[in-house]
């Protein structure tokens, strides 16, 4: 009887365990991850997406995405973060929108809140330091563990620059054509990144942006004066800035010390951060 007794309880506990074992593998199937239909509204956290293997769940960039060079054919430019409608976001039907928490309007911001999609705003200080810190927080947002080699190699490319001395003086110009001309003073991503890469901004005595005047060009007298690509190419290459009144008689202007970088890659402080230092300390090094 005994003997009974035992058999039968064994044959429950089997019986308990193998239908314990199908109640945690049916858990395991309602608990696997869905992929994300993701909205990035600044450039440099595309490029985080991207280097994190999301390309493919990235539905709908803002106007400062411009790499991966085709982030624009795959994902939809939904323009300026400023001038974005609610509507032409759900329209996306994102699950997961990344913005700068800089750029992001606070109405804007209620609304996608409101909205029931997720959104995660995202902090930027333009330093190796601050990229690094946005890599690990767009990560950690996605679940991902495999991050820290975007930041070692940041780290390995800066280690390459080579010191300048002395330091040029540099004045960034951004231009929408002959008609928009700012200069970059202090505090800038641009400003941290000519420091970084060995030179010194030709402006200290205002922050942020203000408008080019012939005064300011001959008082910061910059020994190289840098710009984006496409600014530069608005007002038609060199020989147009050129032409802009007081630029001829900086040192800049008389040794055509002029240099352009693409936009982005500049001011973006993403993963490619070192790469961008040292292709400015490059194109420093050469003038």
């Amino acid at each position: 009887m005994k003997n009974i007794f035992t058999i039968a309880l064994a044959a429950v506990l089997v019986i308990s365990c193998q239908d314990k074992t199908k109640k945690d593998e049916t858990t395991e199937v309602k608990t696997e991850v869905k992929a994300e239909r993701i909205i990035s509204l600044n450039g440099a956290v595309t490029e985080v997406l991207a280097a994190l293997g999301e390309s493919s769940h990235i539905v709908g960039v803002d106007v400062t995405s411009t790499y991966p060079e085709d982030i624009k054919t795959t994902a939809t430019d939904l323009g300026h973060v400023r001038s974005l409608s609610l509507e032409s976001i759900i329209a996306l039907q994102p699950t997961l929108i990344f913005a700068s928490d800089k750029d992001l309007n606070d109405e804007l911001k209620n609304k996608i809140t409101a909205s029931g999609i997720q959104l995660e705003l995202v902090h930027q200080e333009y330093s190796e330091d601050g990229t690094a810190q946005m890599i690990a927080q767009v990560a950690k947002k996605l679940g991902k563990t495999n991050y820290a080699h975007l930041a070692a190699k940041i780290k390995s490319d800066l280690a390459q620059l080579k010191p300048l001395e002395p330091k040029p003086t540099v004045l960034f110009i951004y231009a929408r054509g002959a008609g928009t001309l700012m200069v970059a003073g202090t505090d800038t991503p641009v400003e941290k990144m000519i420091t970084l890469a060995g030179g010194q901004n030709a402006i200290s005595e205002f922050s942020d942006y203000k408008p080019l005047t012939p005064e300011s060009l001959i008082k910061g007298n910059p020994d190289v004066i840098l710009m984006f690509t496409s600014g530069l190419g608005s007002l038609n290459g060199v020989e147009g800035l050129l032409k802009v009144d007081g630029i001829a008689a900086t040192k800049a202007g008389k040794n055509k010390n002029i240099i352009a970088m693409d936009g982005e890659l500049l001011s973006g402080f993403g993963p490619r951060l070192g790469e961008a230092a040292l292709e400015l300390n490059s194109l420093l090094s050469k003038k």
